[in-house]
């Protein structure tokens, strides 16, 4: 050790308090604002199968390697992140005393070749990485470029600070073994090379470790005081995420719509107390935790964008623009919320208020003017109102999820663009002049396009053997019971494969029935709707 290395070291570790300080406030800040959310008790267990799906999307990147030479660059840069913080924590050593290592496995030749590997990799990781943005950037035509819309000063300073930490983890260990040797083939094949481009210097070395060092401080200092910075934050965030996911078995929130839930309990219609209960999402307060750390978890990477068939058609909707949109709104209400603030749905002050319901003025006036304006912003609305969805964009979803199935992440975009317009809905009464027909149908006649019930059997006509019907009970002889649907029974093109269906059902000698006139529909058009009392209704009428 000199004067130069204890300078160095002495400046790190004060700098180090800081900069700990600011990120530690920043995940209190996230943790706070996810609290905020509804209630979500399934999401904790069952806990292994959650842990291995976790696990499992974590080390074999499944869902990254969709897009292969992402996947791949990624998982390189996210072993460099997770395992070279080792390597990374050792700066502290090395800016006081450039020989210095970690005590027991700092020498060894395995500490030595992981070492290699994690540098080398981070650095060919995140310089594909940028390259692939580069190639990819908005630039192109808009439409065309999967990262319209996202933030690029938050990409730009995570992918520099990321090439640093590569870099110097890299020069690190390559000024060492020029400043005192012990270079090994096998566990330094590249570096011991770097190293004759380099003077002996133990000075060298220590800055070479304290640019290394402050560039992870940087690093949390920014993303401390940065929260909706989900490129940054969604080295963390992302494991909860998966574990949390809808589905315990490990499989995407795809298939059957999620339930409507209130205060973490699914509603039924019938018992339902529009006082108590929350239909839907009319406020950011109303998505559940787990929406809102959805929300802080997204990377804007745009995969979710590149394969969406709305926005894909000309339609205004982003699924990545929609969650981002969501999660500023999110971090900018969240003083407000958190300081006790609540507005019930004429938009009148209701938490902060005395026993008499008068305005606690002085209270309001402690939360910050951005945040008392973000309170007064509707969820869904257009410009006009300052809304933060566009009605457009929440009714050009077709809920296909390709978003879902593509999000690295596990973000949940469906169910959220499904809650919302629950509450539009039920709520509002506000939905597309189309979407009216569609419910008249289901609700007059059991199909979205309002034909009499008796059409459900005419697709048997010319069969040349008779489809049994249900009148009451199912008979003791019919084996399986099958559901026509509505397409099925009323779309000329689908009849055609409910023909053949019957047919072969027929010829390999299945007994079956059919519901006949008495079949209605599932309600999930209705449900993915919003109209969630219709597909209750629908629903139960099947069951009985």
């Amino acid at each position: 050790m000199n004067a130069l290395t204890i300078t160095l070291g002495t400046i790190g570790a004060l700098l180090s308090l800081v900069c700990w300080a600011y990120f530690v406030r920043g995940v209190w800040r996230i943790v706070s604002a996810i609290r905020l959310g509804q209630p979500a008790p399934d999401r904790w267990r069952p806990f292994w199968p959650r842990f291995k799906q976790m696990l499992v999307e974590f080390l074999a990147h499944t869902r990254m390697v969709k897009f292969r030479t992402v996947g791949w660059a990624h998982w390189l840069v996210m072993i460099g992140f997770l395992l070279g913080a080792i390597v990374w924590f050792e700066a502290y050593i090395q800016t006081f005393d450039p020989a210095g290592h970690w005590p027991v496995i700092g020498g060894t030749a395995v500490y030595h070749f992981i070492d290699e590997l994690l540098g080398l990799g981070t650095v060919i990781g995140i310089t594909a990485l940028i390259v692939i943005r580069q190639r990819n950037h908005p630039r192109v035509p808009e439409r065309l470029s999967r990262f319209s819309g996202s933030k690029f000063l938050p990409a730009y300073f995570v992918e520099a600070v990321v090439l640093v930490e590569g870099l110097g983890m890299v020069l690190v260990k390559a000024g060492k073994i020029a400043t005192y040797g012990h270079a090994n083939g096998w566990t330094d094949f590249f570096t011991m090379r770097l190293a004759g481009l380099l003077p002996a210097s133990p000075n060298m070395v220590s800055m070479f470790a304290f640019v290394k060092l402050m560039s992870g401080m940087i690093w949390l200092l920014i993303v401390g005081l940065n929260i909706t910075w989900g490129v940054a934050w969604h080295r963390f965030s992302a494991f909860p995420n998966i574990y949390f996911k809808r589905e315990a078995d490990g499989g995407v929130a795809l298939g059957a719509a999620k339930q409507m839930m209130s205060a973490g309990k699914p509603i039924n219609m019938e018992d339902a107390d529009p006082d108590n209960d929350t239909f839907g999402a009319g406020r950011i307060e109303d998505f559940s935790w787990k929406g809102w750390l959805d929300f802080t978890t997204c990377t804007e990477c745009g995969r979710c964008q590149s394969q969406c068939p709305a926005w894909n058609t000309g339609k205004p909707l982003s699924p990545k623009l929609l969650i981002m949109s969501l999660r500023d709104h999110g971090s900018a209400k969240a003083p407000y919320l958190l300081a006790g603030g609540r507005k019930d749905m004429g938009g009148d002050e209701v938490g902060l208020v005395d026993g008499e319901g008068n305005v606690l003025d002085a209270k309001l006036d402690k939360i910050p003017a951005s945040a008392r304006a973000e309170a007064e912003r509707p969820l869904v609305g257009d410009a006009e109102v300052n809304g933060i969805i566009d009605p457009d964009v929440l009714w050009s979803c077709t809920t296909c999820g390709a978003c879902v199935e593509q999000c690295p992440v596990d973000i949940e975009h469906v169910d959220h663009i499904d809650d919302m317009r629950r509450h539009q809905v039920m709520i509002e009464s506000s939905f597309p002049r189309e979407a009216g027909g569609m419910l008249r149908g289901l609700e007059n006649n059991g199909n979205p396009w309002n034909m009499n019930a008796s059409a459900r059997t005419q697709w048997m006509e010319g069969l040349p053997f008779e489809v049994r019907v249900v009148s009451d009970k199912i008979p003791d002889d019919v084996e399986y019971l099958f559901w026509v649907g509505c397409a099925g029974a009323l779309e000329d093109r689908s009849k055609k494969t409910t023909r053949a269906v019957a047919e072969l059902l027929h010829t390999a000698g299945v007994s079956f029935a059919i519901l006949g006139s008495r079949e209605t529909c599932t309600g999930d058009p209705a449900r993915r709707l919003g109209a969630e009392n219709v597909f209750q209704e629908l629903a139960q009428a099947n069951v009985e």
